[in-house]
């Protein structure tokens, strides 16, 4: 389960991009859509995107050992500012050596701005040009969050790739609010890259915001782009808005960015959200979802998610997936999976362990695919074995706007119709 030889046949980046501490190389392109397979070398690891990378709220991902991370090929993982900054706090990680130190990880890390937990978790008080202030639910003190204490954290964690702090509002937000966020997000931004102080060693990454609105987003991908980043985030999204609205906002966001610079979409992590932003042109993902679903007892498969706490798996001595390498369908039934997940914490470590390997699966078929010119098809195998026949509409019209159309039977004579339902119900079985 490794992709160290994954580009060892490719020539010449297509294009690239240096930063002090990222080099960018595009290796291949889709010759039909705006999938792109990249290297991205960073101070501790060179990854290989389209990427997903799994959430460690805490420096650590629930019952998984960075051990195991390295195993299962995970080339970044996430790290979230406002949690380690509230402990074990940046003194202690400073004099660890770093985040990558005190959790023995070698690979990549990145930590976002601890702005969203703001907006999401917290009780909040007032958001002013200073910054954010909310109630600490530790003593219940009031605190402030300025765009250079995230930095200033962020530079203790030591993480590879750091995010700037914005001004996040829902996406379901309308009206002057959103206009008002876009612009602060930029202040903000100007000012997080001044209280930098680690610029050869940690990349700061700007997000694109606007809510919904084309016109803002487009403002705010062309206002980053002129700040010369070392890569760019699309933000802002994946807070229940319609996916008609969401693919549209991606899309628009990966026309305006630099080709020669990583692009991540924050949030996603459904593996049709990471089949449709990849032929959208996004490079990098994160999501809790593949990880906490497996707490619940769910196993991600092709088909779509299997409920192992299921009666019908009382019986079932076959392991999740047949095709799967990981450490549990090699050596663990759908039967104790069944008898353990929800109800012992093994179950759910061997669920997560499934879980992730998925995602990373996932993502090696999405860049070989890419690789040998041939995601088109790739994409229309991969939704008939998720969806058959009926295909959700946002993912028909996110696909037909890079040139598949599911509408057009493909050589096998397969074609789908659409539905409007914007999530899968049920697996494809």
């Amino acid at each position: 389960m490794t992709t160290t030889d994954e580009f060892a046949q490719l020539g010449a980046p297509l294009e690239s991009s240096s930063s002090p501490a990222l080099k960018f190389e595009v290796l291949a392109k889709c010759s039909t859509t705006k999938a792109r397979a990249s290297r991205m070398h960073l101070p501790h690891y060179t990854a290989h995107t389209p990427m997903f990378m799994p959430v460690g709220t805490m420096g650590t991902i629930k019952g998984i050992t960075t051990a195991q991370l390295r195993t299962l090929d995970c080339h970044v993982i996430l790290g979230n500012t406002y949690h380690l900054g509230s402990q074990p706090g940046p003194e202690l990680l400073e004099k660890a050596g770093g985040l990558h130190k005190f959790m023995a990880w070698d690979r990549g890390l990145l930590t976002d701005s601890g702005g969203f937990q703001m907006v999401s978790l917290l009780k909040l008080a007032n958001i002013t040009e200073d910054g954010v202030e909310f109630e600490n639910p530790h003593d219940g003190k009031m605190m402030m969050l300025t765009p250079e204490m995230s930095i200033g954290l962020q530079n203790s964690i030591g993480a590879d790739i750091m995010m700037q702090l914005d001004d996040v509002v829902s996406s379901l937000t309308t009206g002057p609010r959103v206009e008002e966020a876009m612009w602060r997000s930029l202040r903000w931004l100007d000012r997080g890259i001044k209280a930098h102080k680690r610029p050869t060693e940690q990349n700061l990454f700007p997000i694109v915001q606007g809510g919904l609105d084309e016109r803002l987003r487009t403002i705010s991908a062309q206002e980053l782009t002129k700040r010369e980043s070392p890569g760019y985030a699309i933000g802002g999204l994946s807070g229940g808005e319609a996916k008609g609205s969401f693919w549209r906002m991606v899309s628009l966001s990966t026309d305006i960015l630099p080709t020669n610079k990583p692009r991540y979409c924050m949030g996603v992590g459904y593996a049709e959200d990471l089949v449709v932003c990849s032929a959208l042109g996004v490079d990098m993902y994160d999501c809790v979802f593949p990880t906490r679903t497996a707490r619940f007892g769910n196993a991600l498969v092709r088909t779509g998610s299997m409920a192992l706490r299921q009666g019908k798996y009382k019986d079932d001595f076959t392991p999740i997936d047949s095709e799967c390498e990981c450490s549990t369908c090699k050596n663990f039934t759908r039967a104790y999976l069944h008898a353990t997940v929800t109800k012992e914490t093994t179950g759910c470590h061997l669920v997560t362990v499934h879980n992730i390997a998925f995602q990373m699966r996932l993502m090696r078929d999405i860049r070989q695919a890419i690789v040998e010119d041939r995601y088109p098809q790739f994409v229309r195998n991969f939704i008939k074995m998720r969806f058959g026949k009926t295909v959700p509409q946002w993912i028909m019209d996110a696909l037909k706007s890079v040139n598949i159309d599911l509408t057009v039977p493909d050589t096998d004579g397969y074609f789908a119709t659409t539905v409007e339902d914007d999530f899968q119900k049920h697996p494809n079985v």
